[in-house]
C-alpha cells in the first residue's frame, strides 16, 4: 500500500508540472524506474517492443489525457493500469504475429493488392497519436536524429541503405507513420520492415534508454 500511495504522489507531483518541463521529466522518469520490477513478464520475442509502447503510452496519458485515458486512481494502481495496458499490447503482437505468419501471398501479388482489404493492421497503428512527444520522447528523437557514431545509418536493411534504423526509429516515434505506410513507401512487405526492427532497431532503442535511466 506505501509503495502505491508513492507512485501516486510522484504521478501528482509530476503533473503539477508542465509538459516538457525538467520537472515533469525526472518524476515521470523516477515512476518508470519503480514500476518496470513490477510490471508483468513473460518471455516472448515481442515483450520488449510491447513494454516500450506501454512507456510511450504511459507518458502520454499520464497527466494529460489527450486521448480520454489519462490515469484514475479510482480504477487501480499506476502498475495495475500499466499491467492492463501491456498485457492489451502482448495480445495484439501474438495475434499479429500470427497473422503475419498466415500470409503467404507472393510479395508482388501483395503489393498489387495494398489498396485493398489485403492490408495487415499492424497493432501499434491502434495507439492514439498526440500532438505533442513529451520530454522522454523529445530525446529519443534528438539521439536518433544526431545518431554521433553512425550506427543507425550503417545499419539498414541488405542492399537497402535508404531503409535504415536511424529512418525506421524517427517514423515510428508518435505520432507513427503506420508500418502499412511504410511498407509502401520503400516497396518492402510488413513482416520484412517489423522483424528488422525488433531485431536491429529496437535493441539500439533499447540500449539508449538505459543509459538515460529509462528503463
Amino acid at each position: 500500500m506505501e509503495f502505491d500511495q508513492e507512485l501516486r504522489n510522484l504521478v501528482t507531483q509530476a503533473c503539477n508540472h508542465p509538459p516538457g518541463s525538467p520537472q515533469r521529466q525526472k518524476l515521470l522518469t523516477q515512476i518508470i524506474r519503480l514500476t518496470s520490477r513490477r510490471l508483468w513478464r513473460e518471455n516472448t520475442p515481442y515483450y520488449q517492443d510491447a513494454l516500450q509502447q506501454t512507456w510511450l503510452y504511459f507518458c502520454r496519458n499520464v497527466c494529460d489525457g489527450l486521448t480520454g485515458q489519462t490515469y484514475d486512481p479510482a480504477y487501480g494502481t499506476v502498475v495495475t493500469w500499466l499491467n492492463a495496458y501491456l498485457k492489451r499490447r502482448l495480445q495484439d503482437f501474438y495475434l499479429n504475429q500470427h497473422r503475419e505468419q498466415a500470409i503467404t501471398v507472393p510479395l508482388q501479388v501483395r503489393q498489387s493488392l495494398s489498396s485493398g482489404n489485403s492490408d495487415v493492421i499492424h497493432p501499434v497503428d491502434n495507439l492514439p497519436a498526440t500532438p505533442q512527444a513529451p520530454p522522454i520522447l523529445e530525446n529519443v528523437e534528438t539521439w536518433a536524429n544526431t545518431d554521433v557514431d553512425g550506427d543507425l545509418r550503417n545499419t539498414h536493411i541488405k542492399g537497402r541503405p535508404d531503409v535504415n534504423c536511424q529512418v525506421i526509429i524517427l517514423k515510428r516515434l508518435p505520432p507513427e507513420v503506420s508500418w502499412k505506410e511504410l511498407s509502401e513507401e520503400f516497396g518492402l512487405p510488413i513482416p520484412t520492415l517489423s522483424s528488422f526492427y525488433q531485431r536491429q532497431c529496437l535493441p539500439r532503442l533499447r540500449k539508449f534508454a538505459e543509459s538515460e535511466g529509462i528503463l
